[in-house]
């Protein structure tokens, strides 16, 4: 059965984030953005853990199972250096009957064989 992504991408779960979820290293920084948004859907706090640079991952990560993810567009990738990139994004979401966006660029570098998220700023 076709489950698909919740990245946007247009693929299935299993062929797109669900790789990275399962230990698959991320071949740029807009994969892993997506891998992590989807990552935020899903609930799944310890993927996002994982992908986050060790000097600003937070040391508790409360997701707030009341909130859903409803989608995801990438509004630019920029590759700053060989092993740096900005992703810059909006997300929206829903919490009840509240909806919101949130619009942020964020900062990727490549470790080993994948990419980890170092921080963001919201617009």
């Amino acid at each position: 059965m076709f489950e698909p992504c919740e990245c946007g991408s247009g693929k299935s779960y299993l062929g797109c984030c669900g790789r990275l979820h399962s230990g698959a290293p991320a071949r740029d920084a807009e994969e892993l953005m997506r891998s992590r948004y989807c990552a935020f859907s899903r609930g799944n706090a310890a993927y996002l853990q994982k992908s986050w640079a060790a000097e600003t991952r937070p040391l508790i990560l409360d997701l707030g199972p009341a909130q859903v993810w409803t989608g995801l567009v990438i509004d630019r990738v920029e590759v700053t250096g060989p092993d740096t990139a900005t992703v810059r994004f909006t997300a929206t979401w829903r919490t009840g009957t509240r909806t919101g966006r949130q619009t942020e660029t964020s900062r990727f570098r490549r470790e080993g064989e994948g990419w980890v998220y170092i921080d963001g700023t919201s617009d």
